[in-house]
């Protein structure tokens, strides 16, 4: 039977791929139907294929079937391998089994309340959704404010004293030199009584 379109041959079907229908990749034609992994038959593109000769994957799959295999490897993002490369003739040495610490000292984590910090301010549990740190401690965010004027504070915005934080101004009014010239801004005087 003559080939009267003459046109490019699908590299999964092996029928003629007309223009309107047609995705390239690395040279080769392809429907946009038949654009599909060789495993898991998920629609592809160009950010999502993975190609192996003349077979098309999406990216999962083909690390599977040809990424580095071992712990940790060719599952995708955050997913752990169980294949021990017994097949390849690895053998693995058993791992010792889990013994509990004996230390009398418990860890600064073990010794917070309940698994988190508290707040210097109101003493109430910091979660890490509300946490901001300055001065070496852990606040709420509504905490997290100048214990004079109450403004509210950022970790390079403040000044601490005696485990309290403040704002520059309170600090230098408060704790900064005193006398002729001091502790109200640059260039002010002031005649101290």
């Amino acid at each position: 039977m003559p080939n009267w379109g003459g046109g490019k041959k699908c590299g999964v079907c092996q029928k003629t791929v007309y223009f309107a229908e047609e995705v390239q990749c690395e040279g080769s034609s392809f429907h946009k139907s038949c654009f599909l992994c060789m495993v898991c038959k998920k629609n592809l593109d160009s950010t999502t294929v993975a190609v192996h000769g003349e077979e098309i994957y999406c990216k999962s799959c083909y690390g599977k079937k040809y990424g580095p295999k071992g712990y940790g490897y060719g599952q995708g993002a955050g997913t752990l391998s169980t294949d021990k490369g017994e097949s390849l003739g690895i053998k693995q040495e058993e791992a010792p089994g889990h013994r509990p610490t004996t230390n009398p000292n418990a860890s600064k984590f073990a010794q917070k309340v309940g698994g988190s910090e508290r707040c210097p301010r109101c003493t109430q549990a910091v979660y890490a959704a509300e946490k901001v740190i300055g001065a070496g401690k852990s606040w709420h965010k509504s905490c997290f404010r100048c214990a004079k004027c109450g403004k509210g504070l950022e970790s390079t915005t403040l000044a601490d004293k005696d485990g309290e934080i403040y704002c520059k101004g309170c600090y230098a009014k408060n704790f900064g030199p005193k006398g002729f010239g001091f502790g109200q801004g640059a260039g002010a005087l002031v005649h101290s009584e």
